[in-house]
This record gives structure tokens, C-alpha cells and sequence, in this order.
């Protein structure tokens, strides 16, 4: 019987994989004589998968410049497979505009016509992204080695066939049913999509009795938002990269416009204003979050000083030193170096790159930061010392609470928030901000580092719990940000009276309205109410949008494949469980006591599939051991990898985790 192997998900992570098989088929056996059939499920075009599909508004971009994406392993890459080297999104651009890959021409219409004036520093359209991972897919189909055949599925992996992860049951599009004998399974699906957890489907229950509309938690490019008519008023709950999407799809994508006004004050940018032209179908949209502020938005510039070393404080030495003693707390022992790391970055570009803004030479400098822990007085002082303008001082305090001390009037909030968007604009777009550059490579360098540590199991149950995801959203915000123009947008939109910010700590609620004939009053119709901890008094609407992805959970996910696996108990999502004196409050954040214990012990499922960090092997059943023949790869999976796609020349963390899944997958089904 020839031996085959199943990959749930076609999109850049399927393909990765898919790519890492092919580089190392030979190795382990694959021949002409020794075949390994590779089946690879998507109901969405392979390559692209879902999120990356052609069959989205031409409006929505990625939030990586073109010279920062590349789906090909190059010499930085540590891996056990043969590093296979290719274009990278501007490089195959350039290519395919130059004629110079075979069979490969422009695109058609109006992603031909992007092709064309593609920049190494342009942020693509998704469209474009679409072409550039359908080529990536036919370039691994187009060189094959010998013995390796693909079969690509249009449709979903459905179930696993009588309970057996040997047998799986693929639901074509067409409306026919596969069943395939396989070897190894990959889950590579991506964020998953669930069913409203107790607090949404409470919301959806009210929402439909009063009349209200409310989107829970999803992709927003898959909402109808065709359904919120133009003039209501609207509330939404988040403001990472689902708010932009949003907010793009519910002005542009209804035809309002932007113009340059050069005449106008500068928006920060340095380019003038942006205004926006209403098309007359425009909702009036409220937004807050936690944090309160928009992700911060991507450096348009490079580094004035050369890259600096890393890792210097929070490597792989001190990954190691930390596993020594047992499991520790994120905040308190790993945070510091964290800290420490960054600030690294970002002191030694403000050196290079400013000299005349600092007061010390850098080897000065250097040699004294190294030697102070990150929460000391010394550390403080000699920042003070050496950078003597405050605005040139990492502030972390500020980046993750910046509205700690704001308590207004709406109209007041308005005016501290597009301030504060100018501000964080003109530090992402002015060269004269770069050291902003310099923390962000150290970030990502100490986020790939904390997620080694935390994937061999360096961190506490209740540090994975509360702090991880903590380190995860302030990550988000310093890295996986909007490009500048969504900012310039943003505040044309506020100027315009079209977005109206809500601060930090929103809540929003349902009133109902049946209150001592409250109804009567056009005021005290049923609405969400929203409230926050920078805002005071309320806005009230009609509709409210979660705008944000749905939180992960194995055992609500609408998944077919892993609602099978987790019907026969192969698999369950993450459980925690720990020793709590926390208060009260902090307890009820999180999770439940266990009853009857005489030490409370806490009990929290973080909704991920568990797999083994070492080769992404699916922790199974009650047991939590490797499965032999079920591995898993992508965000959602207790091995956290950075969600955007990877820089080239940066040894990234997708590329060894595509690697060593595809060395196990091989292994387990070729026997080697």
C-alpha cells in the first residue's frame, strides 16, 4: 500500500509544510520505487487558503511592506532540511514584471497594474499576496521529487473514519465524499473559528429578541456588514487589525474617498493631511478596547545604525538557565530580560543613528546598561544621564497603558486620541524616530526566544494563563500593527465625525429598556451601552461589532476535523491547572476553583491544541502523550509562532517549526 499523508489547510502554513516535505523527501526514502502520496485540503484555492484568497476587496493590504515577506528557507535558517532558496514578494514581483520566470506573466487587471509600481516598502494589497502563494504552491508542485505526489482537495477534512486517525473523510466541494488511508495527519488550519462562547451567545440571544444587531467575534473580510444600514450608529470592541479591516470595508468599501489636503495641518505623517469625502452610506462608528489606541503603526524607514546584536540579554543561553529551575513566572523573572532586550535595541540605534541626542558614547553606554538589572534605580539614572529628552526614553508603562491617567469628556477624549495617533505616526514614519526600529527588532528577537522557552514548558501554569497572553497582546500592538496610511485614515475619519474614540476598559452591556416606561422615552430604547475606564458617562447603539477573532477553543471550534478528533477523544484543548492565594478577583478572571480541594487549585483551558514543541506532535487524550501519526502547526497550537509572515534573512521561527514538523511527519510515515 503506498503510504500518504494528510495536511488540513492549504494556506502559507499547509504550503510550508508541504514545501519542507518535498526538500526532505529523498532523505527519508522516497522514491520512485518508495512513493509518499501527500493529500492537501482546502475548500478555499491552495496556496492562498482563506484568509489570503483572491476573492476579497481589492481595499484590504497586508500589514508587511513587500520587502518583508518571504514563504522560502534562505542560509539563516537552522534546520534539518535541505534550505531550499526563492524570491521573496517583491523579488518575485520584480521577476515576473521583468519576464524572468519562466511561464509566469502580469497578472491581469488591476493587481497586473500593482505589479508593475510594487516597492520594496509598499504594503501589498491581500489580492497581491493571493498570486504570490499561488506561485509559491505551483513552484513545489512544478519540482517534485521523485515519488512524491500531491493531490490537491477542494473541500474539508470532515472526520476521522470510525474513531481512526488512519483514515480520514474529506467533503469535496463538488459534493463528493473521499475516504483516504494516511500514514500522518498535519492540522494546519490556522486561527479557528468557534461557535459564540456562554457570554456571546447570551449577547446573540438578547441582540435577537430586541431587535439588536450584533457580529460576534470572526475574520471580519467574512461579516455581513452589508446589514448595518447607512446613518446608525455603531459600537465596536477592539482596535487591532480587525477594527482597520473594518473600518476599511465600512467607508472605502462603501465608496467614501480619501484626498490629500496639503494646505491642512500635518496629520503627522509629514505629508500634509489626509480628508475623507463621505459617499452619503456611512455609519457612525464608536470604538474603545482594553489598551484604548490603535496598534501602533509600521516603521516606514530603515535603521540609521547598523542592526544591532542580538540576542544580547534573552537568548538561547538564558532559555537554558531558566529551564534549570523549573518553571517560572513570565512577569517577574523572564519579563526583566525581555525588557532588558529591548531596551538594548533600542539605545544602541538612538546611539548610532543620533549621536546628538544622547550624551554618552555607545561603548560607554553599553558597559553600564549590561551590568543593571532592567527594574533598578541605576538603570533609571543612567537613561536619564544618557538621554537627557524624555521623548527619547523607552517607556514601556506607556506603550501598555497609555490612557492610564486619561478620565474625560467625550469631546476631550477625542482630542487626546488623535494626538496621540499623530504622535505614534509621525514615530513610525520620521527617520528621526528610528530607535523605534532598533526595539523593534530586538522584540521580535526576544518574542521567537519567549516562545522556546515557553513551548519546552520554562512557565508556570498560571504564568501561561495570565502572563503569556498578557507579553502576546502587548507584542501585537508594538509589532503587528497597521501600515501609516490606516492611521492617516483613521484620524481623517475622527476629524470627519464618522469615528468617535471610546478610550481604555470598554464594557459594553445591553439595556433593555423595560424600566418604568422607559421605552417610551426615544432615548431608552433597548441598545448596547458602552462604558470604559478613560470615558466619561456613555454612548448608546443599535449595533455592536466584537471586532476581533474569535478566541480560540478546541471544543466550540465548527472545525469539522478537530470537532471529529475531539468527538473520539484523540485529542483536547489545553488544560492548566495550578495551586491559586491569588484574590478572589484575579480568580474569577481566569477560571474556577476545583471544589472539595483543601488547597484551591485552578483549573483553565487556553483553548489551543497541545502539541510537543519538538516536533508538533499532537499532545492526545487524557494521557498527554505524543500522538504517533497526529501533528499540528500554527496559532492554533500551544507553540505560539508570530503571526505575520516571515522576514527574509531572519532565521525565522515558521521555517524551523515547518522543518521539524515535515522530519517527524516523514519519519512517521516512511517508517525512517
Amino acid at each position: 500500500m503506498a503510504r500518504s499523508v494528510v495536511i488540513v489547510g492549504g494556506g502559507p502554513r499547509g504550503t510550508g509544510v508541504l514545501e519542507r516535505l518535498a526538500a526532505s523527501a529523498p532523505d527519508h526514502g522516497v522514491d520512485a520505487e518508495h512513493p509518499l502520496d501527500v493529500h492537501l485540503v482546502d475548500p478555499y484555492p491552495p496556496g492562498a487558503g482563506r484568509i489570503w484568497r483572491t476573492a476579497q476587496s481589492e481595499l484590504l493590504w497586508m500589514n508587511s511592506m513587500a520587502a518583508d515577506v518571504t514563504m522560502y528557507t534562505d542560509d539563516t535558517v537552522t534546520c534539518t532540511g535541505p534550505i531550499v532558496p526563492g524570491p521573496s514578494l517583491i523579488e518575485w514581483a520584480e521577476q515576473v514584471r521583468d519576464g524572468a520566470l519562466d511561464g509566469e506573466t502580469l497578472p491581469e487587471g488591476r493587481v497586473g497594474d500593482e505589479v508593475r509600481t510594487l516597492r520594496p516598502n509598499t504594503f501589498p494589497t491581500r489580492q497581491l499576496q493571493s498570486h504570490y502563494l499561488d506561485f509559491v504552491l505551483r513552484r513545489v508542485l512544478d519540482t517534485l521529487p521523485e515519488g512524491l505526489r500531491v493531490h490537491l482537495h477542494r473541500g474539508r477534512a470532515a472526520a476521522i473514519v470510525d474513531g481512526d486517525v488512519r483514515r480520514v473523510r474529506i467533503d469535496e466541494t463538488d459534493g463528493t465524499c473521499t475516504e483516504i488511508d494516511t500514514d500522518a495527519v498535519v492540522l494546519a488550519s490556522g486561527h479557528l473559528d468557534a461557535s459564540p462562547s456562554d457570554d456571546e451567545a447570551a449577547i446573540v440571544e438578547s441582540a435577537e429578541r430586541l431587535g439588536l444587531q450584533y457580529f460576534p467575534p470572526e475574520q471580519t473580510t467574512d461579516s455581513d456588514l452589508d446589514a448595518i444600514e447607512p446613518g446608525r450608529t455603531v459600537i465596536a470592541r477592539g482596535m487591532g487589525l480587525a477594527f482597520v479591516d473594518l473600518m476599511v470595508l465600512l467607508y472605502e468599501g462603501r465608496g467614501g474617498r480619501f484626498v490629500e489636503d496639503l494646505t491642512g495641518d500635518d496629520d503627522g505623517s509629514g505629508r500634509g493631511r489626509l480628508d475623507y469625502v463621505p459617499s452619503g452610506r456611512e455609519v457612525f462608528l464608536h470604538v474603545g478596547s482594553g489598551r484604548g489606541v490603535p496598534y501602533h503603526a509600521k516603521t516606514e524607514y530603515t535603521l540609521r545604525g547598523p542592526r544591532p546584536p542580538l540576542p544580547r540579554f534573552f537568548g538561547p543561553e538564558q532559555v537554558e538557565e531558566l529551564l534549570t529551575r523549573g518553571e517560572v513566572s513570565l512577569r517577574d523573572e523572564v519579563w526583566p530580560l525581555i525588557a532588558k532586550e529591548v531596551g538594548w535595541g533600542w539605545y544602541h540605534e538612538l546611539h548610532h543613528g543620533h549621536p546628538g541626542r544622547v550624551t554618552t558614547t555607545w561603548d560607554d553606554f553599553a558597559a553600564r546598561y549590561a551590568a543593571l538589572d532592567w527594574y533598578s534605580e541605576a538603570r533609571e539614572a543612567l537613561v536619564a544621564e544618557a538621554v537627557p529628552a524624555e521623548s527619547d526614553r523607552l517607556d514601556f508603562e506607556r506603550l501598555d497603558r497609555p490612557l492610564a491617567e486619561v478620565d474625560a469628556d467625550l469631546d476631550t477624549l477625542q482630542k487626546h486620541l488623535r494626538e496621540y495617533v499623530a504622535d505614534d505616526l509621525a514615530r513610525h514614519v520620521d527617520p528621526a524616530h528610528t530607535a523605534e526600529l532598533g526595539a523593534f527588532t530586538a522584540l521580535l528577537s526576544a518574542y521567537m526566544v519567549s516562545s522556546e522557552l515557553a513551548s519546552r514548558g520554562g512557565l508556570t501554569p498560571r504564568s501561561k494563563a495570565f502572563d503569556l497572553s498578557w507579553w502576546q497582546n502587548l507584542f501585537s500592538s508594538m509589532a503587528s500593527g497597521p501600515p501609516g496610511p490606516r492611521l492617516r485614515q483613521l484620524l481623517a475619519l475622527s476629524r470627519a465625525g464618522f469615528v468617535t474614540f471610546l478610550g481604555a476598559g470598554i464594557d459594553v452591556r445591553i439595556d433593555e429598556a423595560d424600566d418604568d416606561g422607559a421605552t417610551e422615552r426615544a432615548d431608552r430604547r433597548p441598545g448596547f451601552v458602552a462604558t470604559g475606564a478613560s470615558l466619561q458617562g456613555e454612548v448608546r447603539a443599535p449595533t455592536f461589532v466584537d471586532a476581533r477573532l474569535a478566541s480560540p477553543s478546541v471544543r466550540r471550534t465548527v472545525d469539522p476535523m478537530l470537532a471529529s478528533l475531539t468527538e473520539h477523544g484523540v485529542l483536547d484543548e489545553e488544560t492548566l491547572r495550578w495551586e491559586e492565594r491569588a484574590t478572589p478577583c484575579a480568580l474569577d478572571a481566569v477560571a474556577e476553583r476545583v471544589e472539595g480541594a483543601t488547597t484551591p487549585v485552578v483549573v483553565h483551558s487556553t483553548g489551543l491544541v497541545p502539541v510537543q514543541a519538538s516536533d508538533f506532535r499532537v499532545l492526545s487524550g487524557h494521557d498527554g502523550e505524543p500522538h504517533p501519526r497526529l501533528f499540528a502547526v500554527g496559532p492554533h497550537t500551544t507553540v505560539r509562532l508570530p503571526g505575520a509572515f516571515t522576514r527574509p534573512r531572519t532565521n525565522s521561527l515558521s521555517f524551523r517549526a515547518n522543518d521539524a514538523c515535515a522530519q517527524a511527519v516523514l519519519a512517521s510515515a516512511t517508517g525512517a
